[in-house]
């Protein structure tokens, strides 16, 4: 078996790991390689990056990593609604996995998330079998609607009443114009800005960075920008992206002056009609956090993970296994609630 670190542009470089990272069927825009690259290019510089690979034949496994201070985190951040390791071999993982956490001792701590459940448990089992003192616990929630078949009337025949009742009243009025974009324009994304600016949406952490990537889902095909206007002037705004038959809902926001018209909800009710009778996804995902509104839109919520791991032979690390056994047994008394 042989296992290694490798900067990003060696990834590209090789065949078997750009084709691990490509756009292919279960992929998700954050396990692109395009997307880890521009966001250690745009959101997480100067820290390092890399790729922890191992290989056995034909098998292949990677992790995505940032390296920091405080040890290994994620290659990801508050735009990625997932962050995960890659194999092109379920069997072989657990081993793959477990020689990648062996090969990161010299850091000896990791915090890796947000993880879904199936590469959370792969990734806890191997930290442990590497010797890593290891903790799994709830990171965030993740809202999820799957169509399964509905079009779009079935669906919102059943959606809350006062939702329903909200976009009639406001359709009816007529003051809301909606429009959506699969192409990028700088226009529309200056409007997308300057809407999210006046929103209550905290400050964009990397502008640069969601730029660039709607660029790129533009030229692909897969944008979905979505803008509610009034009198000409847009006051509401909605990115989308669809890939592999899900629509992921990255950004929303809306103008507070604008609030009385209710343009974001007429825009999420354009856009899911969009994605369930044009595009014909099969799951909308609508990211991270447990937001009340989501739960009127949503049908589902998955768990996503933290895995804290710390390497007992690495001194320097030894207060955080501490941390982390002192968690693991609080945990045995009053059990996490894992949504």
């Amino acid at each position: 078996m042989k296992v290694y670190h490798a900067e990003l542009a060696e990834a590209q470089a090789d065949p078997a790991l750009a084709a691990l990272f490509a756009c292919a069927p279960g992929a998700t825009p954050f396990d692109r390689l395009d997307w880890l690259r521009l966001m250690a290019d745009e959101c997480l510089a100067p820290a390092r990056t890399l790729i922890a690979v191992a290989r056995e034949g034909e098998a292949l496994a990677a992790l995505p990593l940032v390296e920091g201070p405080g040890g290994y985190g994620a290659l990801a951040n508050w735009y990625s609604f997932i962050a995960r390791p890659r194999w092109n071999d379920t069997g072989a993982a657990p081993r793959l996995m477990t020689a990648i956490l062996r090969s990161l001792t010299r850091v000896g701590a990791l915090s890796f998330a947000p993880l879904p459940a199936p590469e959370a448990a792969v990734l806890h089992d191997a930290a442990r079998a590497a010797g890593w003192i290891a903790r799994l616990g709830h990171a965030d929630h993740n809202h999820v609607l799957h169509p399964a078949g509905r079009d779009f009337a079935a669906w919102w025949a059943r959606r809350p009443g006062p939702l329903r009742e909200t976009v009639r009243r406001k359709q009816r009025k007529g003051t809301v114009d909606i429009r959506i974009a699969r192409a990028f324009d700088p226009a529309d994304w200056d409007a997308y800005e300057a809407i999210y600016a006046q929103s209550w949406k905290p400050a964009e952490g990397s502008p640069r960075f969601l730029r660039r990537f709607a660029e790129a889902e533009g030229a692909a095909g897969r944008l979905r920008l979505g803008l509610a206007s009034i009198d000409g002037l847009a006051v509401a705004t909605q990115f989308w992206t669809i890939e592999d038959g899900t629509a992921f809902i990255h950004k929303l926001a809306h103008s507070p002056a604008a609030a009385m018209h209710s343009p974001g909800t007429l825009l999420s009710h354009a856009l899911f009609a969009m994605a369930f009778d044009e595009d014909r996804v099969a799951t909308i995902d609508f990211g991270t956090g447990d937001d009340a509104y989501k739960r009127d839109w949503m049908e589902d919520v998955r768990p996503r993970y933290r895995l804290e791991a710390a390497y007992p032979g690495t001194l320097r690390r030894w207060p955080m296994a501490g941390r982390i056994v002192a968690k693991s047994v609080l945990r045995l008394a009053r059990p996490e609630a894992h949504g």
